[in-house]
């Protein structure tokens, strides 16, 4: 999923011009102090930009999937260093295994 703008309507679009209004209201807000998500794209931030002095924008993170995506990555490069290795191999001998080689 895209990624997104949170847009804040801070001061009120009535002195301004019609297109202004209309920008305002395209974006989806209507009162002060109304807040949308809109996505992020060319368009909408044109839009943003054009009545950047009535509104707040914040951008909004991607959401867990492109996060879960990533530590899928991370899973599968530690399988296959995993299947490099051996396996199911331990990495180092184990303190018991040692002690009994030093008895004998």
């Amino acid at each position: 999923m895209p990624a997104k703008l949170k847009v804040r309507l801070r001061k009120s679009p009535i002195s301004y011009t019609q297109e202004t209004r209309g920008t305002i209201r395209a974006l989806g807000l209507r009162r002060i102090n109304d807040t949308v998500e809109v996505p992020d794209n060319p368009a909408t931030r044109g839009m943003v930009r054009a009545v950047r002095f009535l509104v707040e924008v914040e951008e909004i993170a991607p959401p867990e999937r492109a996060r879960a995506h990533a530590s899928k990555a991370a899973r599968a490069e530690a399988a296959e260093h995993a299947s490099r290795s051996g396996g199911n191999e331990p990495s180092s001998p184990s303190p018991a295994s040692g002690a009994e080689e030093e008895r004998a």
